[in-house]
């Protein structure tokens, strides 16, 4: 399947799986005429793979184009980003990457007991990651990510997200220094047309 094809066919899903419309309000206490819900597209096996590939090869090419030597690992906040980060992990491998990316998570509170660590998964300090999320609006839990992984001593390559709600979530990380890569936009989902708001 070309790279267009299987972009198509993962908007289909996204479509079909994630987008409702209706009253709504989200996280951020606004009100909405739709609601994406990405997890029940990355939770899905073939929205899964599809999103493991195409994210994948946005997160190569945004490498390439900012002159990143190497990334050693992916993750964003839990729990939006888990399946993403695992599915790019997952195709690293199948691609066989010189260097396969490791996958983290980053919890919304540290755990209490054990190591009490902030972030799970395979994450060291030092490393150069890719934070990322499903779904941007306001671009909070992608920030909370962020500036976890750089508490921990990590660096911030650039974001990747599957949906960019267009919403100001991008310019406000953006902002913050970090290029934001959206594989796909809130107009591409609900077709461009109409008011969408």
């Amino acid at each position: 399947m070309t790279n267009e094809g299987a972009r198509n066919e993962l908007l289909s899903i996204l479509r079909d799986r994630s987008v409702f419309r209706g009253e709504f309000t989200l996280a951020s206490g606004a009100k909405s005429s739709y609601y994406i819900d990405c997890r029940l597209t990355t939770f899905h096996p073939r929205g899964a793979w599809l999103c493991g590939e195409l994210m994948h090869g946005l997160v190569r090419k945004a490498q390439k184009e900012r002159g990143v030597e190497q990334i050693d690992a992916i993750g964003g906040l839990t729990m939006g980003a888990d399946p993403l980060a695992m599915a790019i992990g997952m195709f690293s491998q199948f691609a066989k990457d010189a260097k396969v990316l490791e996958v983290f998570a980053v919890r919304k509170a540290p755990k209490a007991h054990g190591q009490t660590k902030l972030i799970e998964g395979n994450f060291k300090k030092g490393q150069t990651v890719v934070v990322l999320d499903d779904v941007v609006t306001r671009g909070e839990s992608t920030l909370t990510a962020i500036e976890a992984v750089e508490r921990e001593g990590g660096k911030v390559a650039f974001v990747a997200v599957l949906v960019d709600r267009q919403e100001g979530g991008r310019g406000k990380i953006e902002e913050r220094g970090y290029a934001v890569y959206p594989l796909f936009t809130k107009e591409e989902l609900l077709g461009g047309g109409g008011n969408l708001e």
